[in-house]
């Protein structure tokens, strides 16, 4: 059953009511998946909770739907990671949304550090994120999430470092430490790690003076291995091992 997301204001429980607004889902409702009355969609409000509706009209503005079962999504980890991610050249920061959406992040947070090639200008700044959080949504609709990740606006390397004392754990993978791996490390976790942050660099990495900063304000650096990883491959590893061992991707 295919999902999409409303605002939590249009969907009245009391009345089993959902109204779809959204111009681009009803195009995909009607014109892609050629669904008609009597047809039923999942609908997500976006904050947690999934809903079985059965469509009941069709407008040229909207789609009304009756509401049949309510129930809290599944897809949605215990734990809270938010990926700080250096901006990486071309459409790279494209395809690193898309899979850690599907991976189970729950914010990304664009960041300029001082290797970053990309230096986005007002103009283009507000196309990009609108673009990103697009795709944010559709991972999000395709992977069944029961919220759509968002995507802020880029901050500076001085910024991430102000924000990461708001989190119970953050890691830093970086090249040059050979001893502490992030597996290791999760093994000893505490309970009440419930906000990650994974913080990584750019194509050229992090300088050392903000690996050492970062360790300052709280960052633990971490080894993902004996190979370096490219930027865009990083972050899915170091969600992916987070994510098993939480018991996300079918760990113990």
């Amino acid at each position: 059953m295919n999902r999409f997301f409303v605002d939590v204001e249009n969907i009245i429980e009391q009345e089993n009511y959902i109204r779809m607004d959204d111009q681009e889902d009803r195009k995909h409702i009607l014109k892609v998946l050629r669904l008609n009355i009597g047809d039923c969609v999942e609908i997500s409000d976006g904050c947690g909770y999934v809903y079985i509706a059965e469509i009941q009209s069709i407008s040229e503005s909207a789609i009304d739907l009756k509401l049949l079962e309510k129930r809290k999504s599944e897809a949605e980890p215990d734990v809270k990671i938010t990926l700080f991610q250096s901006i990486p050249k071309s459409d790279k920061m494209e395809i690193i949304i898309q899979k850690t959406v599907e991976l189970g992040i729950t914010e990304i947070v664009p960041v300029i550090s001082q290797r970053t090639v990309v230096r986005l200008h007002s103009k283009n700044e507000q196309k990009k994120l609108e673009r990103w959080r697009k795709i944010a949504s559709e991972a999000a609709k395709q992977c069944k999430r029961g919220i759509i990740p968002n995507v802020h606006p880029p901050i500076s390397f001085e910024q991430m470092l102000e924000q990461i004392c708001q989190y119970d754990f953050v890691v830093i993978p970086y090249e040059k430490e050979k001893e502490l791996g992030l597996k290791d490390l999760l093994k000893n976790r505490g309970p009440a790690w419930k906000k990650i942050g994974i913080v990584i660099g750019p194509e050229g990495g992090f300088a050392e003076e903000e690996i050492s900063t970062a360790k300052r304000a709280g960052a633990v650096s971490v080894t993902l291995g004996p190979r370096i990883l490219r930027t865009e491959t990083a972050g899915f590893v170091a969600l992916s091992i987070f994510m098993y061992e939480i018991g996300d991707l079918g760990g113990i």
